[in-house]
């Protein structure tokens, strides 16, 4: 199936949903998903944003300024998955008890709204990775249009630079629960420290990273692009400087780069048996 074909069909799989909520973080995927559904169904549509910790400011704020500039009706809502120990122990579960309570709030506030769908943005390429929150999706019934219509994450971007959105070439970001190693507790105290650290990156200039929170290591992961003009002695010296504030006692950075989804190398084996 080409290109245009796929746009199509994911029209008509939106189209059928009727009013719809989609799920919203500002991502490529969630954004073109919120576009599309905004051209296809207009008022009954509403972008939902899921508030708490674990969303960066700097991604809140963009992803209320992208759906300004593109019309979309947007909403915030609060989750509290903070309150489920469940989620706050961190095992390789934790991102679908993140979306168990996300999509759990969803379908609350579309039954109190006359919204009769949930739509989130999971593409193909996603099928492919480590991804707990799929389960959670399924159990509540959520939609996946960008799947069914069998759009994979490069063919998203292609669409979304052929609209005109400046989104297309936004560099992925997970919550920041996902930069904590498994086994560590997630608090507010760990997911600051992540946000401030990943903010000091971005001011330097750096555009592809995570800050890795190991307990009182810090690991630095940038772009390979990127990395040899990390690779110095005055910014070996300016991130010493960052991460020691933040309250880490040894700052790396490490030579492998930027990987999405590091943390889950040490699952090992035990991812086969949870997916």
């Amino acid at each position: 199936m080409d290109l245009e074909a796929k746009q199509q069909r994911l029209e008509t799989i939106i189209s059928a949903l009727g009013p719809t909520l989609v799920a919203y973080s500002g991502g490529v995927d969630s954004a073109y998903l919120a576009f599309v559904a905004h051209r296809v169904l207009a008022q009954d549509m509403l972008a939902v944003i899921a508030d708490s910790p674990s969303l960066a400011r700097a991604q809140l704020h963009d992803a209320l300024a992208f759906a300004q500039e593109q019309e979309i009706p947007v909403r915030v809502i609060q989750t509290r998955e903070m309150e489920r120990d469940a989620y706050v122990r961190n095992d390789s579960r934790r991102c679908f008890h993140c979306k168990d309570e996300l999509f759990k709030t969803m379908h609350d506030f579309a039954q109190q709204n006359s919204f009769s769908s949930i739509a989130y943005g999971v593409n193909l390429d996603d099928l492919g990775d480590f991804r707990p929150g799929q389960k959670a999706a399924s159990l509540h019934g959520v939609a996946a249009p960008l799947l069914q219509a069998e759009l994979n994450k490069k063919e998203i971007r292609k669409l979304a630079r052929h609209a005109g959105l400046r989104v297309w070439e936004k560099p992925a970001s997970a919550c920041l629960s996902s930069r904590i190693e498994y086994g560590r507790p997630v608090t507010r105290e760990a997911l600051m420290a992540v946000e401030q650290g990943e903010d000091a990156l971005r001011a330097l200039g750096f555009q592809q990273f995570r800050v890795r929170h190991h307990g009182e290591i810090v690991r630095i992961e940038i772009a390979k692009e990127e990395l040899s003009r990390a690779l110095t002695l005055d910014l070996f010296a300016e991130f010493t400087r960052i991460f020691k504030a933040l309250g880490f006692s040894y700052v790396t950075v490490d030579t492998e780069g930027f990987r999405s989804g590091s943390m889950n190398a040490v699952l090992g084996e035990e991812l086969v048996k949870l997916q």
